[in-house]
């Protein structure tokens, strides 16, 4: 394994956990009893958003970083946490299905646009593929079960 593109040990750890309310709330809402299966949508949707954010705000800390920031980076590392938020409000108007999709479609966006960024760490899509890859899975997860409701 390249050392330059790995990241430590506690890096992985923090990451995974936090990646850990995905696949919980996922399979509450997809396998648990139908008393929980709200709540366990809502935790799933809200977590969905505060990750989302969050991987604006690096991208943001990233680029605001650099000697001279590129505005149009600065204001594309915003879009994640507005969709975020706007797919949140939506819930009252959309179906599960549409919002979970919204935030399968967030995520594949983000991705692409951290893996066309230029001068981030080696580790940084690596790691961000394995946290991406696990968001959408149990989303996915999800959106099968919204389906099928």
């Amino acid at each position: 394994m390249d050392t330059a593109a790995s990241a430590p040990a506690p890096l992985w750890t923090i990451a995974l956990l936090a990646l850990a309310p995905f696949p919980i709330s996922a399979a509450l809402y997809a396998y648990g009893p139908e008393t929980v299966a709200h709540g366990s949508l809502t935790a799933l949707l809200s977590w969905s958003a505060l990750v989302l954010s969050f991987l604006g705000g690096v991208r943001w800390g990233l680029e605001s970083a650099r000697t001279a920031p590129r505005w149009t980076r600065l204001w594309a590392s915003v879009v994640s946490s507005v969709a975020a938020w706007g797919l949140l409000m939506t819930r009252s108007s959309l179906g599960a299905a549409w919002i979970l999709g919204g935030f399968m479609g967030a995520f594949i966006l983000q991705w692409l646009f951290d893996h066309t960024a230029p001068d981030v760490p080696a580790r940084y899509p690596r790691l961000s593929t394995v946290l991406t890859a696990g968001a959408c899975v149990s989303l996915a997860v999800a959106l099968e079960q919204a389906l099928r409701m």
